[in-house]
């Protein structure tokens, strides 16, 4: 008799009562699941950067979720990022690039990056990057020898970057290479006064040869056959007369499907000089990151899910860290999960 009345109420259950979607519990700045989206996101910014370097991670700084159902959540990364040696354009993975030093004159790059992790598998939505040098009197603190990071329309720079292309050519046998666009300059004037340059440069369909016959003539190579490449260059100005160039070319490489190589670099507007000079980025001290990209590939299953949602989520506060040390002094219960740590997280290389 009791296993017939609770066969009875068995069947009287509903069977397709819904069952609510569980909370994505906070996630803390230095979590793996925080470190896997932040790892997407930065091989995302690299590869729609059109200028300048990579960059690599140094810290997160802020993560938010917001859940848009089972298997859907929306993640908002705030980041900080470190720009590398690697050009933009080079085809060394970032895991290999090296991150310059603070004697380098650093560069901090700073992204807001809404992802989307549906079904285990995480996308970038929209990103938006800004960079910034660190301040001149910060690095002559600690070095007051080491020379500065100057803007890349300075007469200086502009004139070693012709001179180092413009000697590069003349004694190359292999194509005439004309530049792309400035990376870096910087002007030591003590003990001795040097200018060092570094500029990305594209190989032609002239030969070296050929261009000292007519260099207008000289157009770069089309996409299927690009060939782009990276020079440093230094001029001794003073007590010598010095310049030491080395130019090294990638070979043709692949574009990704959404992202042609030629639309990555820059393009001269103006007429030029025989090295290829165009004063780009005029007055920047640095390339800026600048991205502000939306991913055409991405889409969310919930339109309605605006900025507001990231103010809503619940960051982790001063008070939620002092109510957890509490916790910690009572027996947690069987499943208790402990808060995250607070953000931002740990640095990965050196803050600015």
């Amino acid at each position: 008799m009791k296993a017939l009345i609770a066969l009875i109420l068995l069947v009287q259950l509903p069977i397709h009562e819904a069952v609510p979607a569980a909370p994505h519990a906070p996630l803390g700045c230095d979590d793996p699941e925080s470190e896997a989206a932040a790892e997407v996101a930065v091989n995302y910014i690299n590869g729609h950067s059109h200028h300048g370097y990579k960059f690599d991670l140094n810290r997160i700084k802020d993560v938010r979720v917001v859940s848009q159902g089972p298997n859907n959540d929306i993640i908002f990364l705030e980041l900080d990022l470190l720009e590398t040696t690697c050009p933009i354009l080079s085809p060394t993975p970032l895991a290999n690039c090296t991150v310059r030093s603070f004697a380098e004159h650093a560069v901090e790059g700073d992204c807001d990056v809404k992802l989307q992790k549906l079904d285990g598998t995480i996308s970038v939505l929209a990103s938006k990057c800004h960079s910034h040098a660190d301040s001149g009197e910060d690095i002559q603190r600690i070095c007051p020898d080491c020379p500065l990071l100057a803007r890349l329309n300075n007469t200086e720079v502009l004139e070693t970057v012709s001179a180092a292309l413009n000697d590069f050519n003349s004694k190359t046998t292999g194509p005439y290479l004309r530049l792309l666009e400035i990376g870096r300059g910087k002007i030591q004037y003590h003990p001795a006064h040097v200018v060092a340059v570094e500029f990305a440069v594209g190989a032609t369909n002239c030969s070296a040869e050929e261009a000292k016959v007519n260099v207008g003539a000289c157009q770069l190579l089309p996409e299927d056959q690009s060939n782009f490449g990276f020079c440093t260059g230094t001029m001794v100005k003073r007590p010598s007369q010095d310049l030491n160039v080395d130019c090294q070319l990638y070979g043709h490489q692949v574009p990704t499907p959404d992202t042609p190589l030629l639309s990555r670099v820059f393009q001269p507007t103006s007429q030029d000089t025989s090295a290829g000079l165009v004063p780009s980025d005029v007055g920047f001290t640095n390339h800026n990151l600048g991205l502000s990209h939306h991913n055409p590939l991405a889409s969310e299953s919930s339109s309605s899910e605006t900025l507001r949602a990231k103010l809503s989520a619940k960051p982790v506060t001063k008070r939620a860290v002092a109510e957890a040390a509490q916790h910690d002094k009572v027996p947690r219960p069987v499943g208790f999960v402990p808060p995250p740590p607070p953000c931002p997280g740990k640095i990965r290389h050196f803050d600015i």
